[in-house]
């Protein structure tokens, strides 16, 4: 797409702003999952902010189709992960990349390698969605019989095992919402491993490789 097509100075002028608006939304979520004796009041505007933000995504999807120019089912193809975060606007926050190359284009050449920012991002998204991940399990799981994640801190250390691929078993969710989002979890987890241990090992590779193109010819590898 044309660098100076609607689309990308919409996205330009945009980006920056809903990426703080997804922050404000993920805290607004948090206070009213954690503080229980919260206000009436204060619930109420957290659950009102959330409302508002979310319809702003929802009128960022729109003008991003229409000023796309592409029919609707082939916007959702091709554009998924905006599909997925005005459904799911916990996840908004993992727009990292997108936010990343709008800065860059402020800001001229990108100052880590491309190994050094996959990384980045993976932890960076890693971190996000083991929280979001962690208080939308905690709400499900708290207070459901039989469930043994009582707290935030057991929140947090189960998304970390599952995120992680661990898995002790520990703390298990037992209500059907809870295990969806397990699922979920598990998938991302898998996805952010994979990525940052390709990139790793691709780095390496680089690394051997000039190291080879290095020795001269015949030499021992030791030498």
């Amino acid at each position: 797409m044309d660098d100076d097509s609607p689309y990308i100075r919409w996205e330009q002028r945009s980006e920056i702003p809903l990426f703080l608006a997804s922050l404000l939304f993920l805290a607004s979520y948090a206070a009213r999952v954690l503080a229980v004796s919260m206000p009436v009041f204060w619930k109420d505007v957290c659950a009102y902010t959330m409302l508002a933000l979310w319809l702003l995504f929802g009128v960022d999807y729109v003008v991003r189709w229409r000023l796309s120019g592409q029919h609707f089912p082939h916007f959702v193809r091709t554009h998924f992960l905006h599909t997925v975060v005005v459904l799911l606007p916990l996840l908004r926050p993992l727009r990292i990349v997108p936010l990343y190359d709008v800065i860059q284009r402020r800001q001229g050449e990108p100052r880590l390698s491309l190994h050094a920012r996959v990384i980045s991002y993976a932890s960076l998204s890693t971190v996000l969605l083991g929280f979001a991940g962690a208080l939308a399990v905690f709400q499900q799981e708290r207070g459901a019989p039989g469930a043994d994640m009582t707290s935030f801190g057991d929140a947090l250390w189960w998304a970390a095992a599952t995120l992680s691929t661990v898995g002790y078993g520990d703390i298990v969710p037992v209500t059907a919402g809870g295990r969806a989002i397990a699922m979920g979890m598990m998938a991302g987890g898998l996805a952010l491993l994979g990525a940052v241990t390709g990139s790793f090992s691709s780095w390496l590779l680089q690394i051997f490789s000039r190291e080879s193109d290095k020795r001269p010819p015949g030499s021992p590898p030791g030498a």
